[in-house]
């Protein structure tokens, strides 16, 4: 194999384009999901990979650099297009909590409807401090914007508080979010966490406090009644 600098790999990269191209760096990709969720980051190997992908083990490097840049791709082009999808979808809906309500059912469908890909974005991402601050780059921050976008919309509107930053706020929708997906795969994933959205966004926006409710007093009991 010969190695590239950054600079001669993406010209090389660019130059590899087309519906063919497109579509053996998908099956690539696919093909990684399935192997990094079943032996694990480490234990996969590329000719596993390029195997289940039906393609030569050179064929992985026209692509991708290492191992690395085909986990890192993985996760960039789900957010990139999970992103673009939620943008589509948003524009038909008005500002407030039916928009927090959609990106939260994309997000939990999205994963909830694919647990090997649940299994790489919540355990085999989360393996190194190299691994995170890599994964945590342009792709995440453009889907944190999207939710902080939002909720600054919902402020405007009034249905969110304006004493707490759009940034702290989309933080802690994500983290709701992020820790559902990482509890169905620990529990077994026997339920639908997509419908979960609807609870998760109202907890967000209304927190755990008790609802007020109308108290009917006791009437006294009549003298001579048995207790």
């Amino acid at each position: 194999m010969i190695l590239m600098n950054d600079d001669s790999f993406m010209k090389a990269r660019r130059r590899r384009s087309g519906p063919e191209a497109g579509d053996k760096r998908r099956r690539i990709l696919d093909a990684a999901v399935k192997i990094f969720a079943r032996k694990g980051y480490f234990g996969a190997r590329v000719s596993e990979i390029a195997g289940r992908a039906g393609v030569a083990d050179g064929t992985v490097y026209l692509y991708f650099r290492d191992k690395e840049d085909v986990l890192a791709s993985v996760f960039e082009d789900v957010v990139a297009e999970h992103v673009a999808q939620a943008r589509r979808e948003l524009e038909t809906l008005p500002p407030g909590a039916a928009r927090l309500r959609r990106v939260a059912e994309h997000h939990l469908r999205l994963l909830g409807g694919n647990p090997d890909l649940a299994v790489v974005f919540q355990v085999e991402l989360r393996q190194s401090t190299k691994f995170m601050e890599r994964f945590t780059a342009a792709s995440f921050q453009d889907y944190l914007k999207l939710i902080e976008e939002i909720i600054d919309e919902a402020q405007v509107e009034g249905s969110v508080r304006t004493d707490l930053s759009t940034k702290f706020l989309a933080k802690a929708l994500f983290g709701i979010l992020d820790e559902m997906v990482t509890s169905w795969i620990l529990g077994g994933r026997d339920y639908d966490l997509g419908r979960l959205a609807a609870p998760v966004v109202d907890l967000f926006l209304n927190g755990a406090r008790a609802r007020a409710t109308r108290v009917l007093a006791r009437r006294p009991a009549a003298r001579g009644s048995r207790s």
